[in-house]
């Protein structure tokens, strides 16, 4: 079953959320690569002692997911006329939620004062949370495009 309606299809197309979307996507995708490998240099120990460097990147990462989310939800409001939790975007946002919690918790645990190791762990946690998130948007982008090409296929025979 389709996802969108040809008018929700129309405004997506014609949305600079979907630009702004496209536009950040990647560069999410290069934070998290980013912070991934500092994170797990610190962690083992080979060549990155500074702790500091891996809050500056759940810094980055959360930041730059915050304004996903926040431009996400205007693009939800544009296309399907709700902020958040669309029932065509239910499961991904409720992902992106998930995942929003475990980031920010880095941050409640940094002042409360927690431990090196803690925060390591929380970091890899916030990523993996990440990745599994962003699997589920990609997962759910290529069977919508196996179903548009099926129905394009069935269309012109």
């Amino acid at each position: 079953m389709p996802r969108y309606t040809p008018e929700q299809l129309e405004r997506r197309n014609a949305s600079v959320w979907t630009k702004v979307q496209g536009i950040l996507a990647p560069i999410q995708f290069l934070f998290f690569i980013a912070g991934l490998t500092v994170t797990l240099l610190y962690k083992t120990g080979a060549g990155i002692d500074d702790f500091a460097w891996v809050t500056f990147f759940v810094v980055l990462k959360t930041f730059i997911f915050v304004l996903i989310f926040v431009t996400g939800a205007f693009f939800e409001k544009e296309v399907f006329d709700e902020y958040v939790f669309a029932p065509e975007f239910f499961w991904e946002d409720a992902g992106s939620a998930i995942a929003m919690v475990v980031h920010v918790s880095y941050f409640v645990l940094f002042f409360m004062g927690l431990d090196e190791n803690v925060l390591v762990w929380t970091a890899l946690l916030a990523y993996l949370s990440y990745l599994i998130n962003a699997a589920q948007f990609l997962i759910r982008l290529l069977v919508e495009k196996m179903h548009a090409r099926k129905a394009e296929a069935r269309q012109a025979s």
